[in-house]
């Protein structure tokens, strides 16, 4: 799959991501913990890997291309 995913979308979602499973972990209290907070690895995925599914189907692209 191509990189479809640029600079600062990709550093959103790696901080959302980390953010929504330290949720998950309890790390922000007992207060938040929730399994919900594991779909963090979907945010923290595409930002790792740089390509987002959902954009491909769309056909967006925030990637700057020279």
């Amino acid at each position: 799959m191509a990189t479809n995913v640029g600079t600062i979308d990709r550093a959103l979602r790696v901080l959302l991501g980390l953010a929504l499973i330290a949720m998950a972990l309890g790390l922000f209290g007992a207060q938040s913990q929730t399994t919900l907070g594991w779909i963090g690895v979907i945010p923290l995925a595409t930002g790792i890997f740089g390509t987002c599914p959902v954009y491909s189907m769309l056909g967006l692209d925030t990637c700057k291309r020279v």
